[in-house]
């Protein structure tokens, strides 16, 4: 049986420099990475798109996916550290980051470190690899040291006009060699750090995050992957919460499977999809339909729904594929130099939601119900 450490730092004593080194170092390496990361599926499917559209997908292309095995807790202290620094000093303005000299964040960073302590069976066990799951610090000091050891994969992608993007642990490239050549020129990566362990898959279709891809001799076809483990679980209808919740599950789903399904086949068995698990989740049929004709009339995409037209949809296609994701524009990064600012971006402004269900129904004396009975059969007097 294999396992492998989880530390969890809630409450632990170095929990604030944790959260502080994270919020210092994490937008920094955001914007030095924007270009080799991979926000989710649906940017994976602009760049692969913007690939093909600029010629460089053949038929001999082949897509690659590995994963860096135990990544937050393979790497040893000192390399962690040292890469750390590194990092820091690249980017850094005059020895600082933001107010603070880079001597004077490592010193908060070994302190977050020497502080992954538990005590088990009467004895004191100290973390020397890696950091504690849920330390907020853990995921930018991993991140700082796979980004050295990613460096030549990078520049080699980059000179051939290749695909290179990492979500976290897992990887995807283009590569238009050979599998032999890829394989060696991977395991000669690998050989630059021993601690790094990686899974290879190779192919023509293959499947990263929740995309399947396919490159179908020179023609990208891109749809959901479901794996195999999923249940289709969602809000239920008779949740309490306001019915704009529940319209915007439908919507949400909607613009997912466009984002991702390359024709409108695909599309149309996902919207199909959809519409079953929302039945199976208690939505009523009129309440599904309506809100689906209202996704096509906002986005003039009715005879894709109708007459599954392949001209507009490819339209519809594209237009949500490019449109900004909540999360880009959340938070937009801008430097000044080495000053990194974040600014939020707030919708509907003069809209106040209240989360509360009004319509008529079981569900409107609910609550008051069910503090009536717990308090009368299940809460001890005084």
């Amino acid at each position: 049986i294999q396992v492998r450490p989880i530390v969890a730092s809630i409450n632990a004593p170095a929990r604030q420099i944790s959260s502080f080194l994270d919020q210092l170092l994490t937008p920094i390496y955001n914007y030095v990475t924007k270009d080799i990361t991979f926000i989710n599926s649906i940017d994976l499917i602009r760049k692969l798109k913007d690939y093909t559209e600029k010629d460089y997908l053949t038929s001999i292309t082949l897509f690659v996916t590995f994963d860096v095995a135990d990544l937050y807790t393979i790497i040893p202290r000192d390399g962690d550290i040292a890469a750390l620094g590194r990092f820091c000093q690249k980017y850094s303005a005059n020895g600082k980051i933001g107010n603070l000299k880079i001597d004077t964040i490592i010193k908060l960073a070994s302190v977050v470190l020497d502080t992954n302590t538990f005590a088990y069976k009467n004895k004191y066990y100290r973390q020397i690899k890696g950091g504690a799951m849920s330390s907020p610090f853990t995921m930018i000091l991993a991140n700082t040291y796979i980004l050295e050891w990613e460096q030549k994969l990078i520049q080699h992608q980059n000179r051939h006009h290749e695909i290179y993007g990492r979500y976290i642990d897992d990887v995807f490239m283009t590569t238009n060699l050979t599998k032999e050549e890829l394989l060696q020129q991977l395991n000669e990566t690998m050989k630059t750090d021993p601690n790094i362990k990686i899974t290879i898959t190779i192919n023509q279709a293959l499947e990263h995050l929740d995309a399947s891809i396919e490159n179908n001799n020179g023609q990208l076809e891109t749809t959901i992957y479901h794996k195999s483990a999923w249940e289709p679980h969602i809000l239920p209808y008779e949740s309490d919460h306001s019915r704009h919740i529940h319209a915007n599950i439908i919507y949400t789903m909607l613009v997912r499977a466009a984002c991702l399904c390359s024709t409108v086949e695909d599309f149309d068995m996902e919207r199909l999809s959809a519409e079953m698990i929302l039945l199976v989740n208690g939505y009523p049929p009129k309440f599904i339909q309506k809100h689906m004709k209202n996704f096509f009339i906002q986005h003039d995409a009715m005879n894709v729904w109708t007459e599954l037209d392949g001209e507009t949809y490819e339209q519809l296609h594209t237009t949500l594929l490019y449109k900004p994701i909540r999360r880009e524009n959340k938070s937009k990064v801008q430097t000044n130099g080495h000053l990194i600012q974040n600014r939020r971006n707030y919708k509907h402004k003069d809209q106040i939601y209240l989360h509360y269900t009004f319509e008529n129904g079981p569900l409107l004396n609910f609550k008051k119900e069910y503090r009536r009975m717990w308090e009368k059969f299940y809460v001890y007097p005084s």
